[in-house]
């Protein structure tokens, strides 16, 4: 099951990539973000096939290593933007070895990485495209615009999923689960909306995780 969930992640990053260049079309951002939201669902994956935290974290030390050349050498262009997210591809595939790290290996359970892997890829991701598609205030935050538009999304998609995760998780009260729901989306997006550089692939992952930790 190990070396077969090994050889299914790279067909699926793969797939992924290729996939990408239909998004080109619509331009650099499109087929960035369609890779960045597409590639959170490598989880499911590693959940489904992984049994041993040193194949876990192999898919992502690999894609550190392999993202890093890419941004040197500007290889898989579909998912660079050097001028604005630095190594930003390079700390997604960090946070992946982290949260793989802890969830299969110190507190053997996989399901603690996914929401925090998620949020990273479908709230910061749909918070770009959001922002790019509806008008509203922006902001900077050193050479990096956001949007209010975008940090709405970004605090919506993480209260879903947080959400649904607490309720069947645990057995809090509803409006206990609604507040910490709250408290956890609103501090995620803050962390969003302040890092720059790419930092947020691995500051609101990693912000996450230690906030579940500690429920």
């Amino acid at each position: 099951m190990n070396w077969l969930g090994i050889i299914i992640s790279y067909l699926y990053i793969g797939i992924i990539i290729a996939g990408a260049k239909l998004f080109e079309k619509r331009g650099e951002e499109a087929s960035r973000k369609f890779i960045h939201i597409m590639l959170g669902n490598w989880w499911f994956i590693a959940m489904y096939f992984f049994t041993n935290v040193w194949f876990a974290i192999f898919v992502p030390i690999t894609f550190v290593i392999i993202n890093y050349v890419s941004y040197k050498q500007d290889l898989i262009k579909v998912m660079e933007r050097k001028n604005q997210d630095g190594l930003g591809t390079v700390y997604y595939a960090v946070s992946l070895f982290i949260l793989a790290i802890v969830s299969f290996g110190i507190y053997q359970k996989p399901i603690l990485g996914l929401i925090p892997n998620v949020i990273m890829a479908y709230g910061d991701g749909f918070a770009a495209v959001v922002g790019k598609c509806i008008k509203s205030k922006t902001y900077k935050v050193g050479e990096t615009q956001k949007s209010i538009a975008g940090s709405i999304t970004m605090f919506m998609i993480s209260l879903i999923f947080i959400t649904i995760f607490l309720t069947t998780r645990y057995t809090f009260e509803l409006w206990q689960i609604v507040l910490i729901g709250i408290v956890m989306s609103g501090i995620v997006t803050i962390i969003e909306a302040i890092s720059v550089k790419g930092i947020d692939n691995i500051s609101v992952p990693v912000s996450m995780l230690v906030m579940l930790l500690m429920i």
